[in-house]
């Protein structure tokens, strides 16, 4: 994992990550600031854990002009800048980056077995 460089994101699509933090011990963690540019985007998805419950908080620094708005079935906490979310059960996106650049502070999480 390179520190505080930009990378490109997971899902392919145009999104880039820089990893800030993150722990295996005592709980399982991982903390990045999210770029989103223009013609960015995340397609539906759930990302699998191999145990436990995965939690995300994304704190939205900044909006895009147009576009770039988080979805997500059945969130635990949704305003317009912070989301709450169990990314493992609930399908969830980014629309599309139309105008602008939008960026989020995200930290994520896993705790004990997958009830």
């Amino acid at each position: 994992m390179r520190w505080l460089r930009w990378q490109i994101g997971r899902q392919l699509s145009g999104y880039d990550k820089m990893f800030l933090a993150g722990a295996l011990w005592p709980i399982k963690f991982d903390c990045y600031l999210l770029r989103f540019k223009q013609g960015s985007f995340i397609k539906r998805h759930t990302d699998t854990v191999a145990a436990g419950r995965h939690y995300r908080l994304n704190v939205v620094l900044k909006t895009a002009k147009k576009g770039g708005e988080f979805e997500c079935e059945q969130a635990i906490y949704a305003s317009k800048r912070i989301k709450l979310f169990r990314p493992d059960i609930n399908a969830h996106a980014v629309t599309l980056v139309e105008e602008g650049t939008r960026y989020v502070f995200s930290i994520g999480w896993i705790r004990g077995d997958k009830t």
